[in-house]
């Protein structure tokens, strides 16, 4: 699915004036909320940001400033989706 977010020109030339991708930082800013939220699993916002490693993920999560440790409920929900993918 693609989604288009208008932004009026002013603002958009301002948030990318250090040459920031915004299709990019909409992107990973979705699937931190949706993460926070409980709504996507470690695994699940891994594949949407395209991550190839759990450490590319733990990374990312580190630079948000989003505690790399996984409650026990998280590690409930990854495991519930990697039993669905049948991994």
């Amino acid at each position: 699915m693609n989604v288009t977010v208008r932004i009026p020109d002013a603002l958009a030339e301002r948030l990318a004036a250090d040459g920031a991708d915004l299709e990019r930082q909409a992107l990973e800013a979705l699937a931190l909320e949706a993460f926070r939220a409980g709504r996507l699993t470690r695994f699940e916002l891994r594949e949407l940001l395209g991550l190839e490693t759990r450490f590319e993920l733990d990374g990312f999560l580190k630079e948000h400033g989003i505690n790399d440790g996984m409650t026990l409920e998280e590690w409930e929900r990854e495991q519930r989706a990697l039993d669905r993918l049948g991994l």
